[in-house]
């Protein structure tokens, strides 16, 4: 690793915000600086601008190669997870770009910083000590290996598996993922008395409480409606799969995070309620979404539902801080392109597709509605199995 002079720092600094192609082309003006390396950091920089302020505020940071920022969690994110947990000392077995550790620190009175990549470990261990993050200890070694000679027991060990292939495909199920979970279990909980592991979003939730089998908890975790990651704890001794609670996040910048406990077991439980739309219409954020709260959340706020498979909800009055997106239905119409552009004078709209036939593109197609504009055009299924467009406005 290597520490950038002032000069080269006040250069990255200068030009942070500048086209990094442009930047290559006038490298002839810079013949006393490495430029291609300089934009490198700066390209970095950049990618991590709204994801990392804190490390990029920060003009001596170092930042890897983009790859490594791109599969990092996020400021955001990573406060979250560190709020899940807490005690006398966390091992991060899969550390990489260290921002994980960092929030982890917080809450643990040592943390340990585990990285195989010497580059990387050393990065972090550098950044570190510009943040002040004093209780991190780094070491460059796999998490295999550091556990083969870990003598004591930590309160918590977390890993996020690498999820990309030697050709930089990306993985999903555990097993493909490095390290391989499933396979060090055993040792993970003589190690520790509970394990935190994130996954993929992609990853079936289900087909995860299978393998895993130790899971006492699992959050669904969102960022401003977008599926991030999935959290599981595990420990030796958890609930039946259907038991397991499961909390759904959407994390959102400027207001509380919207948050939905449930377990499978209230889920199957509920008796969902259908009905024709009303005068308010109801669209569950992604965590819901993904954690599959379906019936329970109708349930649980005592809306209808649409349809079994439509996952809109709806309701006479108002439901103030539903967790996802509320409208006010205007009207309701067929799947007809002269009734519905009659309705927009702008002849644009906003179209989501919920248990539709059709993809949002092929509706643009068929109909010439641009996108934009206040309105929203649900195109769904409704309980009598027909196929329905829901006008509505952002309640």
């Amino acid at each position: 690793m290597r520490i950038f002079t002032t000069e080269e720092q006040e250069f990255i600094l200068e030009h942070q915000k500048h086209d990094v192609a442009q930047l290559m082309l006038q490298a002839q003006r810079y013949p006393n600086l490495p430029v291609q390396e300089l934009v490198l950091q700066i390209k970095a920089r950049q990618k991590a601008a709204q994801k990392l302020p804190t490390w990029v505020e920060n003009p001596q940071v170092v930042f890897p190669v983009a790859l490594s920022v791109e599969q990092s969690s996020s400021e955001i994110t990573a406060a979250y997870k560190a709020s899940l947990v807490k005690g006398k000392q966390l091992v991060d077995l899969t550390g990489g770009f260290g921002v994980d550790c960092f929030y982890f620190s917080r809450s643990f009175a040592q943390v340990i910083h585990v990285e195989q990549n010497q580059e990387l470990q050393e990065i972090a261990k550098y950044n570190f000590g510009l943040l002040d993050a004093e209780n991190i200890t780094s070491i460059n070694t796999t998490a295999e290996e550091f556990l083969s000679g870990f003598e004591g027991k930590a309160d918590i060990l977390y890993l996020d598996p690498a999820r990309r292939g030697n050709h930089e495909q990306k993985l999903h199920l555990l097993q493909d993922c490095e390290p391989d979970v499933l396979r060090l279990l055993p040792l993970l909980f003589q190690k520790a008395e509970a394990v935190l592991l994130k996954t993929s979003p992609m990853l079936d939730i289900e087909q995860a409480l299978q393998e895993l089998g130790h899971v006492e908890q699992v959050w669904v975790v969102a960022l401003q409606n977008e599926v991030k990651e999935v959290l599981y704890l595990l420990k030796p001794e958890a609930p039946a799969p259907a038991d397991v609670p499961r909390t759904a996040v959407n994390l959102l910048p400027q207001a509380n995070p919207q948050l939905l406990t449930f377990s499978r077991t209230q889920e199957e439980a509920a008796t969902p309620v259908y009905n024709d739309p009303r005068e308010f219409i109801y669209e569950p954020n992604a965590a819901i979404l993904k954690a599959g709260a379906y019936r329970y959340l109708g349930q649980h706020l005592a809306l209808s539902k649409l349809h079994p498979n439509s996952h809109l909800y709806t309701s006479v009055q108002l439901l103030p801080h539903f967790p996802g997106r509320s409208f006010r239905c205007l009207g309701i119409s067929r799947y007809n392109k002269k009734e519905l552009l009659k309705q927009l004078l702008e002849k644009k709209a906003n179209i989501t597709v919920r248990n539709f036939p059709e993809s949002v593109a092929d509706i643009r197609k068929k109909t010439g509605i641009k996108e934009g504009g206040q309105t929203y055009l649900f195109f769904t299924t409704d309980m009598h199995q027909k196929p329905i467009v829901l006008l509505c406005e952002k309640a």
